[in-house]
């Protein structure tokens, strides 16, 4: 069975951080990978840097700015995933922007991802129709699950659209801005939050976008299946570089 739809299986509120592959150094990608399992977090997200990143926030750009400088490429995250299997037992799923991934080829894209052991991948500006209609087999052959968002603005129509058409978790966007840590969610989000559950549908969701802390972890996951913290852990890591990462996930995991 595919990592992520063991994960969800677990009776508990999942963790998931994302972060840029190769930052703050190019080499960090492996050691921030390994570091995060050992700390207890249930999922992992890395970043496919690309120079137009559209739906992030500005500690998300600016990390990739960074990590593109720095050398990071498609093929270098190959490279440096290679023998990521042997260190770490976690689901990992690369996020990035779907340019990048015709430029490499689709099925060679997906074949490598295999090969790694990759789980699943989210690319934010790859339609569902589109998905379906080009790329869904090849993803289906390879082993890796297509995670789709959702956002407030999302019809019930598209919404159901996209439960039918999943088959791992759905990424629930807490708000239509980009990344970026918040404070707390409002009564907007809540509402939103709420409407999504009462929908009943197929697959768990996991929230992105505005989680940061404890408090913040909580209230996301209070209908929802986990969170995931990006921006957050970025600026962490920025400030602390990877011996941060475990009194950071630390202080997130006392509210799970």
């Amino acid at each position: 069975m595919n990592r992520i739809k063991q994960k969800l299986q677990e009776d508990k509120k999942l963790l998931s951080i994302y972060f840029t592959a190769g930052y703050p150094k190019l080499e960090d990608t492996v050691p921030v990978i390994t570091a995060l399992e050992q700390a207890g977090v249930d999922m992992i997200e890395i970043g496919l840097p690309f120079s137009d990143p559209l739906a992030d926030g500005p500690t998300i750009q600016e990390s990739s700015t960074v990590a593109l400088h720095n050398g990071m490429s498609t093929d270098v995250l190959f490279k440096q995933l290679k023998d990521v299997r042997k260190k770490v037992s976690i689901p990992l799923i690369i996020m990035g922007y779907f340019n990048p991934v015709l430029q490499y080829g689709v099925e060679a894209f997906c074949k490598k991802c295999e090969e790694i052991g990759i789980d699943g991948i989210i690319l934010p500006d790859l339609p569902i129709d589109v998905y379906q209609a080009e790329y869904e087999t090849i993803f289906k052959d390879h082993g890796l699950l297509n995670i789709f968002l959702i956002t407030p603005q999302t019809s019930d129509a598209r919404i159901h659209q996209i439960d039918q058409g999943s088959n791992g978790f759905i990424y629930m966007v807490s708000s239509a801005s980009t990344t970026g840590a918040k404070t707390g969610f409002g009564k907007e989000q809540h509402a939103y939050f709420e409407r999504i559950a009462n929908m009943d549908l197929k697959n768990p969701q996991i929230v992105g976008f505005g989680i940061s802390n404890a408090s913040t972890f909580q209230q996301a996951t209070t209908y929802a299946k986990g969170a995931i913290i990006g921006s957050a852990f970025i600026k962490s890591l920025t400030e602390k570089g990877p011996q941060g990462i475990h009194s950071f996930v630390s202080s997130i995991k006392k509210s799970i």
